[in-house]
This record gives C-alpha cells, sequence and structure tokens, in this order.
C-alpha cells in the first residue's frame, strides 16, 4: 500500500516540554485522515511538522515518498494549508485576496478569474467579496482561509480545524466542497472538535492525547473496538414510566437509566443486547405493552470521550 504521508516515530520538544511523543501512522493517497485530541495533545504541533513550518526533533516524516527535510521545498509546491491562524492581509479584499494567492501559484489569468469566482459562489462570499480582511467577521475569515486554499491544484491539504467559527450551513457546504474534491483525488489531513464532522468525512481516524497517539482506526472500527456501552430505548404503549421502573430497576442493575420523556425509558450498558431480553421478558409478564424498542451503538463523541478518559 502506497502512502502519501507517513510518520514514523515523531517527536517534538521545546525546551522540557515533548509536544509530540513517538507519534507513528500512515495516511493513504485519496482519503481523509482525521487526527483528533483534546487542547493541548499535539495535533497543531504535528501538523506544523508535516507542513515544513518546524522541524521534528527527531523521528522521519516522508509526504508523496519524499523525506520532508531533505526535500522542503518541493513538498511544500504540492500541498494546501489552513492552520487555526488568520493568513492573508488586512487591507486586501476577499476577492482581491483569491486572485492574488492564484497568482502566487502561477495559475494562469483566465483559469484564476474563473477559479475565484467559482470559490466566491461555492463558499457563499458574495455579499463581502469586496471588504477587507479586517472588516470581516471570524467565520467570514475561516471561509475565506479555506476557500483561497482551492485556488491552485494541491494534492494534498491539511485542515486544522477548518470550521472553527461557522453556523452550521456554512461547515457543511464547507465539509461538502472538501469532500467533492476528494472524490477527485485529493488527499486530507484534518482536525476538528466536533465528532459529527469526523464522522461525516474522514475514513480514518487517529486520536491523540499529551502528545501520543492512544487509538487509530475507521470511525466504525473505533466504535466497535471502544463503544462498549449502548443505549436501550423502549417506549411504553400504555403504561406510565413510574409504574414500570420496579421491574426495570432489578434487572438493570447499576446501569444509569433515564427518563427523557413519559413512557420512554434509556438504559446504558455494556451488556445491552442480554439486558433488553431480560427486560422484554419481564415487562410482558406483568402485562405491559411495549410500543417500540432500539438499541443504539455509541457516538463517536462518546468513544472519543472514553478513550481520553482511560488515559487520564
Amino acid at each position: 500500500m502506497e502512502l502519501c504521508v507517513h510518520v514514523s516515530d515523531l517527536r517534538k520538544s521545546y525546551g522540557q516540554v515533548r509536544a509530540v511523543d513517538g507519534v507513528s501512522f500512515g495516511v493513504e493517497y485519496g482519503k481523509v485522515f482525521g487526527f483528533l485530541g483534546p487542547n493541548g495533545a499535539g495535533k497543531t504541533t504535528t501538523i506544523k511538522v508535516l507542513t515544513t513550518l518546524v522541524h521534528p526533533s527527531s523521528g522521519t516524516v516522508r509526504i508523496f515518498g519524499k523525506d520532508i527535510v531533505k526535500h522542503q521545498r518541493e513538498i511544500k509546491k504540492r500541498i494546501g494549508v489552513v492552520l487555526q491562524e488568520p493568513s492573508f492581509e488586512a487591507n486586501l479584499t476577499v476577492e482581491r485576496a483569491l486572485e492574488l494567492y492564484g497568482l502566487m501559484w502561477s495559475v494562469p489569468g483566465e483559469k484564476r478569474r474563473d477559479r475565484a469566482r467559482e470559490l466566491i459562489e461555492k463558499f457563499d462570499l458574495a455579499s463581502f467579496k469586496t471588504m477587507k480582511n479586517d472588516e470581516l467577521s471570524i467565520g467570514q475569515r475561516r471561509r475565506v482561509q479555506v476557500a483561497r486554499e482551492f485556488m491552485h491544484d494541491s494534492e494534498l491539504l491539511f485542515l486544522d480545524e477548518p470550521t472553527m467559527g461557522l453556523d452550521p450551513a456554512a461547515r457543511r457546504t464547507l465539509l461538502d466542497y472538501v469532500n467533492k474534491h476528494v472524490q477527485g483525488g485529493l488527499t486530507v489531513f484534518f482536525t476538528t472538535h466536533i465528532m459529527e464532522e469526523a464522522e461525516y468525512l474522514c475514513d480514518e481516524i487517529a486520536i491523540i492525547n499529551k502528545g501520543r497517539m492512544i487509538a487509530t482506526d475507521t470511525p466504525a472500527g473505533l466504535k466497535q473496538k471502544y463503544g462498549g456501552v449502548k443505549a436501550i430505548e423502549i417506549k411504553l404503549k400504555d403504561s406510565t414510566t413510574q409504574s414500570v421502573m420496579h421491574i426495570i430497576r432489578p434487572i438493570a442493575g447499576g446501569s444509569v437509566i433515564e427518563t427523557p420523556a413519559e413512557g420512554t425509558i434509556r438504559i446504558s450498558s455494556t451488556e445491552a443486547q442480554e439486558m433488553l431480553v431480560k427486560i422484554i421478558v419481564s415487562l410482558s409478564k406483568h402485562s405491559v405493552h411495549i410500543e417500540s424498542v432500539s438499541v443504539n451503538p455509541p457516538t463517536l463523541e462518546e468513544v472519543f470521550l472514553s478513550v481520553i478518559g482511560k488515559q487520564a
């Protein structure tokens, strides 16, 4: 399997602080690799090493099969980077910033103008395209910052929390546009604090904490490996919630029981299937009618919190 990004035992220290501590992973061509972790986990430092902004203390990183220290200039020509910090001049209008960025990447004039118009439309920038950077809101700046990286044809795009400051509609527009380019062969290295985004976009996810990788798999694989707790939801047909609690509590034992609405009972358990069978049998014996039952898998956020919590 050929890898677009290959990281082996990467370490980066600042004085006595080890920001990245022996990280190893690979990113396949044409895939979205999610890099998740709490604040201060080492995500941004890793991105800065991978994008040649800082040198690693030790370990090896190969991008497009080339060592990032020895082939820094060549690699930088083939990647796009959206970091968390604002990154275009305050006195440029949105439209001018896009065109100038295309010019910097030697995009021909007509193609440059066409692409700027397309991005203004796709990222919904038209209403403020003549405004300057320092006149924009945080969310507007972020949209411009991401849109700008599509002015040139990068092969690998690094996105460090690209939807920060965006409303739900703008977030979805951005993710859909990224996904469209992934379908065309783009490789993406993606960080976010919003687990729904990671689940929607990522082919594989790595979780980092305190500078170390603690889990990596597909979203479904992470749920299967670490999502032991599942939620049973029972909706009663005629009985009230309180009238059946004396039946359910002995079976549930120490499991968490919630009543989100009258006639609805939710139980979180690591033995959901077995518990559900016992509850159904017991309710039936007491002539309690059930409208519906379901066993819901854990969310990616629940898995993330569980994995991080185990390392605390």
